[in-house]
């Protein structure tokens, strides 16, 4: 089965909404973790019938494991409603978002056990065999997905992902070179659509 777009770290939905409006007649894969993100997904995005929502996470091992996030009583007061999206099993990545403005404190901070799941096995849950596009936004775990997806096994046309996380916090290094020749041994062209993601295209 074909899908336009699959999203790993959907957001509230808001910033995909244009994109899903323009597919047609296939079907679209959501992945978002946290809980109030979830609920605001299925309101903003109510008017479509062609998306399926899956609350986990996607990992290199099916596991219930801990997941650290901004609670929503403290987005408002943080005043910066991208930190909804801020979500990882790392609590220290959160704790790291901070400036003179804007400062993530251990009372701001919530966590849940949940559901991790391999990519692979996402797309055999709804016998995916072929990908118009992937978006990948998870907070610094773009690495351990993308070294997991075997290209053999999907049929990915094009992957956007964040880098700007994936040697750590800010940091790039050599993870990121790694998936970048992975790309390439597959035969993907790559170039980087800001100071914080890159797409890779099938050739």
């Amino acid at each position: 089965m074909k899908f336009a777009l699959v999203v790993l770290g959907a957001h509230i939905g808001v910033h995909i909404k244009d994109e899903i409006t323009k597919i047609k007649n296939s079907s679209i894969l959501l992945v978002e973790p946290v809980p109030h993100n979830l609920e605001a997904i299925k309101k903003n995005l109510s008017e479509f019938d062609n998306i399926y929502i899956e609350p986990v996470a996607i990992s290199s091992i099916n596991e219930k494991k801990n997941f650290y996030f901004v609670k929503n009583s403290s987005i408002s007061k943080l005043k910066k409603h991208w930190a909804s999206g801020i979500g990882s099993f790392n609590k220290s990545h959160l704790l790291n978002h901070k400036s003179k403005r804007f400062l993530i404190k251990d009372e701001d901070i919530e966590k849940v056990s949940i559901q991790t799941i391999r990519f692979k096995d996402l797309t055999k849950k709804y016998s995916i065999t072929e990908i118009d596009k992937i978006l990948i936004d998870v907070e610094g775990f773009e690495y351990e997905i993308l070294n997991d997806i075997d290209f053999n096994e999907t049929k990915i046309n094009s992957i956007m992902f964040e880098y700007k996380h994936f040697d750590g916090y800010f940091k790039t290094g050599e993870k990121l070179k790694k998936i970048l020749k992975k790309f390439e041994e597959n035969n993907y062209k790559t170039s980087k659509v800001d100071e914080e993601n890159i797409l890779a295209i099938k050739k």
